[in-house]
């Protein structure tokens, strides 16, 4: 059975804030920036942010520093749109995130290539901003300025650029990665810690090979991740095929 758009770009903007694109209370972009993102008209957006709103997911205010809000990031009806959007986009996002994750280990071999004495001082920064962060928000923050000064030490705009639109399909929030659901994002926030660690002494040292090495097996997390809101969405304790 078809649906229509608006229920397409529902179920997708549900589906992004289960996995964690956008944390309880951060504001998701103006319409004009979703519809852009999400390939859809403006009242199609407006139509489902309007049903986020009614099933308790987002918050709206109007005025200076208004918006659409997140309140909650998986509500009861969640579940079946997260079902729907994962698993019919499985094929495509697994194989996107591959790449994703080899692009990653690119990147990191060329930023331990190419580094300069003030790259290593900001990605030094960056990786005491992100073991200082709160969980949540501010550690995903911490870890999207982590990963733009990795891309900047390797110096090479296009890899930057490639990087951005795979993320892109994966994540609307790009470069911003998803953060997963609350009950694992400690954990996760923890183990990405230990793999930022590793991953900046490599890159700060100038050893290539293990920078690419970490930074492409870092980056699965993400599908780790979109794997784990499978399985909560659908009830099983397995993974998809």
């Amino acid at each position: 059975m078809s649906i229509s758009a608006a229920d397409e770009i529902t179920d997708r903007l549900i589906t992004a804030i289960a996995i964690g694109e956008y944390l309880p209370g951060a504001r998701l972009p103006s319409e004009r920036d979703l519809a852009a993102s999400l390939q859809a008209g403006r009242m199609t957006v407006r139509s489902a942010i309007a049903r986020l709103v009614q099933e308790g997911l987002l918050e709206t205010s109007r005025g200076r520093g208004g918006g659409s809000f997140v309140r909650e990031q998986w509500a009861a009806s969640s579940s079946a749109s997260v079902e729907r959007t994962l698993s019919a986009r499985w094929e495509s996002m697994r194989d996107t995130c591959e790449a994703v994750s080899l692009l990653h280990g690119t990147i990191a071999r060329a930023a331990a290539a190419s580094r300069t004495n003030d790259d290593v001082r900001v990605l030094r920064e960056r990786l005491e901003a992100y073991r200082a962060a709160e969980s949540g928000q501010q550690s995903q923050k911490a870890d999207e300025l982590l990963h733009i000064a990795i891309g900047e030490a390797a110096h090479n705009a296009a890899l930057q650029s490639v990087l951005f639109s795979l993320e892109s399909r994966v994540s609307l929030a790009a470069p911003a990665h998803l953060w997963g659901t609350q009950e694992g994002m400690p954990a996760m926030e923890l183990r990405a810690l230990v793999d930022h660690e590793k991953l900046i002494e490599a890159i700060c040292g100038g050893h290539v090979e293990r920078s690419g090495s970490i930074g492409a097996e870092h980056a699965r997390i993400d599908l780790e991740l979109i794997e784990i809101a499978l399985r909560k969405a659908s009830g099983s304790g397995v993974g998809p095929d």
